[in-house]
């Protein structure tokens, strides 16, 4: 480690200045990545902000036909909030299954979507609810928001606020974890929603992404049947010591039928 300030601000606009005012000043929500990457100097930031002392940012309740979650909410209290399991089941279930029980109490929602790792749950719940990121700036739709490894939409200094899901007529998750991480080699999150059906993977590319042929298929006869003969180019898909390119195309349609199974 190396020498660094720390913040704790207790609202958001004096975090947005300490923000503003470090060199190299980083936000900290849970820490399960940042942490890790200042252990090994890959990130080096001159100030650290930590973000979890400031109520605006942290909650779950429901508006109308929205399910809306603080940005610093933690895994494990959207696994177990009853808003959470009444109005999305499918969201709290893919919350119960990350990581193990010492990540679910540390790691945010927002923080795990901010970071767009390829193989976090949360985007593809995320893009499979055609939820909308709400920022410090703007609004900012699923389909726009994650646009490759580690990258998304959000511009220096701009943070997740909350997101919103609109709540989906039927919804299900699968993944297929790494058997130590927990990771998703390959999550898939299947919606059925007021604007048709949402297919979003997770684990498989450089980040979330969507099966148009899947929705297609599914939005006419909502059964894992429906998904038969739909096959995966697994070119420009991830390729590991834990599993192929080919393996993964082949695990999407798996954990597909899996998660029309569970929203049925």
């Amino acid at each position: 480690m190396y020498a660094f300030d720390f913040h704790r601000p207790k609202s958001l606009d004096e975090a947005l200045n300490l923000l503003g005012q470090g060199e190299d000043a980083t936000p900290l929500a849970g820490g399960q990545t940042l942490l890790q990457s200042l252990r090994q100097r890959l990130a080096m930031p001159s100030d650290l902000v930590d973000l979890g002392a400031i109520p605006e940012l942290h909650g779950v309740r429901r508006e109308g036909q929205s399910l809306v979650i603080g940005a610093t909410t933690r895994h494990a209290e959207v696994a177990a909030d009853p808003t959470v399991r009444d109005a999305i089941p499918a969201l709290a279930e893919l919350a119960s299954g990350i990581g193990d029980a010492q990540v679910r109490n540390m790691g945010t929602l927002g923080g795990s979507v901010a970071n767009s790792d390829p193989a976090a749950d949360y985007p593809a719940g995320v893009l499979g609810l055609g939820a909308t990121v709400v920022t410090t700036r703007r609004e900012i739709a699923a389909d726009d928001f994650f646009v490759d490894l580690f990258e998304t939409a959000l511009e220096p200094g701009e943070l997740i606020r909350e997101i919103r899901f609109p709540i989906p007529k039927r919804a299900g998750y699968a993944k297929f974890p790494q058997p130590a991480s927990r990771y998703a080699l390959v999550g898939v999150m299947v919606a059925e929603t007021g604007d048709g059906v949402r297919v979003a993977v997770t684990g498989a590319g450089p980040c979330a992404f969507r099966v148009p042929p899947m929705e297609q298929a599914l939005a006419s006869d909502f059964r894992a049947d429906a998904l038969d003969g739909i096959t995966i180019d697994p070119d420009g898909l991830n390729e590991d010591i834990h599993g192929t390119a080919a393996y993964r195309a082949n695990l999407i349609g798996v954990m597909a039928k899996r998660a029309v199974a569970a929203a049925s």
